[in-house]
């Protein structure tokens, strides 16, 4: 692999574990920083998709107040593949948050980021998070184990 490549690599690993310093740290401003201001979302909570940071800010401030306590946010199997301008993540993900009285909800998810250099910085231009479901009960696998 290239040493532009090695970089961008190592430049998008940082992105994704400083963002989900952020994410735990609730800081809405690090969370976002990281968007592109046209980024299409397809997240796991509430709605097919989300259009542009404005609306997804709005969405992050809604999930981050259901979290009363600290935030779960583990990332394992990390995959980043890079190309000229382009590149993508993958990675399993527990996410949840402790409730009022002090209990962990959390879960694995799947994620995938994908990510454009703009102006010489990354940018997550898309993201997608979901979580496995069982055909016949129509109810999310919240219970799986990576």
């Amino acid at each position: 692999m290239s040493a532009n490549k090695v970089n961008d690599e190592a430049r998008i690993r940082e992105l994704i574990d400083n963002w989900a310093k952020a994410f735990r740290a609730k800081d809405i401003d690090g969370i976002m920083s990281i968007y592109a201001p046209d980024i299409v979302s397809f997240d796991a909570i509430a709605q097919l998709q989300f259009k542009g940071a404005d609306a997804y800010k709005k969405h992050w401030e809604a999930c981050l107040s259901f979290c009363q306590g600290p935030i779960t946010f583990e990332i394992r199997d990390m995959n980043i593949a890079v190309g000229d301008g382009v590149a993508f993540s993958h990675y399993l993900n527990r996410c949840g948050g402790t409730d009022e009285s002090g209990e962990e909800k959390a879960s694995w998810m799947r994620a995938t980021v994908c990510f454009q250099k703009i102006n010489g910085q990354w940018m997550v231009v898309h993201e997608h998070y979901s979580s496995p479901f069982d055909m016949e009960s129509g109810k999310a696998l919240f219970d799986l184990q990576p």
